[in-house]
C-alpha cells in the first residue's frame, strides 16, 4: 500500500490518468468500471491505477469519510464476484489522513497480463482524467498487447488445430451474446478469428485456436487434449476393487461436459422424507447435488489439462470421491486452502462464469461444505498431493 504522502500527491494530480476520485461510498457500478479501465491500461503506463474513495475529484480534497470494515470488505469483494473478467489483481487498504481530514480507501489496480478486461461485456479505458468505452481500434490494441507467452496453458496457442475444429455456431450464437454487451455485438465488423481472439478463444499470430478455445467450443477436444474427460464409476463396495456396476466417460466442449454430468447427477443422488415434526417432513439426499455440483466444476476448472489423466468420479457404497489431476496452483496451499483462491486456467474458471455454470469466484469450496452441513452429511476431505486433489464426501448420516 501507498504512504501517506504519496496518497496526498495523487488526490492533488486532477489531471491524472492513473487516479479517479470519489466521495460515494455506494456506486458499485462506478468502482467496478475504474477498476476495469485502470486493469486494461490502455495508455501501457505498466503502473497502477488508483481509485480513491473519500476524495472529491474537483479539489482533491479529503471529504471526512470514516471508513468502517464493512465498506473495505464490500470494495475487496468487486475483485471476484463475477462481473469484471478476468479478475483484476487490485489491493484495498485505508488510509487516516494525519491533518484528520478524514480517511480515504485507496484500491490499487494493477495492468492486466491478458487483456482487454471486460465489466459485463464492456471494456472500459482511461482517455485521460476520464473513462470511456474502448472503440473496436483500442480494443485491437489491448488485443496484441496480451502477453505472447502466456503463463497459462489454457491461454497458449494450439498449433495443431484449426478454425474448423471449432463450434463457431455455439461461440456466436450462445457464448458470444452472454459474454458482450448487446451493443458492441450489433456492431462488431470483425472475423470470426479476431471475435474469438478478443475474448482469449483464438491466437491471432499463430492462427490457431488456444486451449481454452479447444475446451470451451471444442468438436472433440480429447484429439488435441485427451485428458479432458470425466471418468465415473459406482462400485458395489467401498474400495477400488469392487466390482464396477457402472462406467460411463463423459467428454466434449465445456457446456456439453456440464450439461451431461447435470443429467449424470440427477440420475444418481438418492432421496428419502425425514420426520422434523409430527405434521412435517422434510427430503434429505445421500450427497446434496450443489455440493457434488461444485466439487465436479471445480475438479473441470481447475485441473491441469497438460495430463493425459481424466478428473476421476467414483461413487463407492459409503462416500463420493472426485480425483483432479492437478495440485494446488499458484498462492494456494494446505494451509491456506480454501480462502485462498488462485487459477491454473482463468479462462476457462471466466467462461464457466460468463455461462452462468458458477455463480461467484473463491466462494465455491466453503458454499459446498455448507450444503453439506446442512443436508447431514460430515464436511468433506480433502488430500492434496503434489500431482492431484481428491475430494471425497461421505453420506448423509439418514442414509448410514
Amino acid at each position: 500500500m501507498i504512504s501517506e504522502n504519496e496518497l496526498l500527491q495523487l488526490m492533488a494530480d486532477l489531471e491524472s490518468d492513473r487516479v479517479e476520485r470519489t466521495v460515494s461510498t455506494n456506486d458499485t457500478t462506478k468502482f467496478r468500471e475504474a477498476i476495469c479501465a485502470f486493469s486494461n491500461d490502455l495508455p501501457n503506463h505498466r503502473r497502477p491505477g488508483f481509485l480513491l474513495i473519500g476524495v472529491d475529484d474537483k479539489t482533491g480534497k479529503a471529504s471526512g469519510l470514516r471508513a468502517d470494515d464493512a465498506l473495505l470488505r464490500n470494495v475487496a469483494g468487486l475483485r471476484q464476484d463475477g462481473e469484471i473478467l478476468p479478475q483484476p489483481a487490485m489491493t484495498v487498504g485505508r488510509i487516516v489522513l494525519s491533518d484528520r481530514s478524514g480517511d480515504v480507501v485507496v484500491v490499487e489496480v494493477h495492468p492486466s497480463d491478458l487483456p482487454p478486461v471486460r465489466l459485463k461485456g464492456r471494456i472500459h479505458i482511461r482517455v485521460g482524467p476520464r473513462r470511456a468505452t474502448a472503440n473496436e481500434s483500442e480494443e485491437r490494441m489491448l488485443s496484441e498487447r496480451r502477453i505472447a507467452t502466456a503463463r497459462t496453458f489454457d491461454a497458449r496457442p494450439c498449433p495443431e488445430a484449426a478454425l474448423d475444429d471449432l463450434a463457431i455456431d455455439l461461440f456466436l450464437h450462445v457464448y458470444r451474446t452472454a459474454a458482450v454487451a448487446e451493443e458492441v455485438v450489433r456492431a462488431n465488423n470483425r472475423s470470426v478469428e479476431e471475435q474469438l481472439a478478443a475474448l482469449r478463444f483464438y491466437d491471432l499470430k499463430r492462427d490457431c485456436p488456444t486451449h481454452a478455445g479447444l475446451l470451451a467450443f471444442g468438436k472433440n477436444p480429447r484429439h488435441f487434449l485427451p485428458g479432458a474427460y470425466v471418468q465415473y464409476l459406482k462400485l458395489g463396495g467401498e474400495t477400488l476393487v469392487a466390482p464396477v456396476q457402472v462406467s460411463r466417460e463423459f467428454g466434449g466442449n465445456l457446456f456439453g461436459l456440464v450439461q451431461s454430468l447435470d443429467s449424470l447427477l440427477d440420475g444418481i443422488l438418492e432421496a428419502r422424507p425425514v420426520r422434523v415434526t409430527a405434521l412435517r417432513d422434510a427430503t434429505v439426499w445421500d450427497f446434496p447435488r450443489p455440493a457434488v455440483r461444485e466439487f465436479l466444476l471445480n475438479a473441470i476448472s481447475h485441473r491441469n489439462y497438460e495430463s493425459n489423466a481424466p478428473v476421476r468420479f467414483h461413487r463407492f457404497a459409503d462416500r463420493l470421491e472426485i480425483h483432479n489431476p492437478g495440485g494446488l496452483y499458484g498462492d494456494v496451499s494446505p494451509a491456506n486452502f480454501p480462502r485462498q483462491t488462485d487459477y491454473r486456467n482463468p479462462i476457462v474458471a471466466e467462461a464457466l462464469k460468463v455461462m452462468g455454470y458458477v455463480n461467484r469466484f473463491g466462494r465455491g469450496v466453503l458454499d459446498a461444505q455448507e450444503s453439506l452441513r446442512e443436508n447431514g452429511n460430515p464436511p468433506a476431505c480433502y488430500t492434496f498431493e503434489p500431482g492431484s486433489v481428491t475430494v471425497s464426501a461421505l453420506k448423509s448420516r439418514q442414509f448410514c
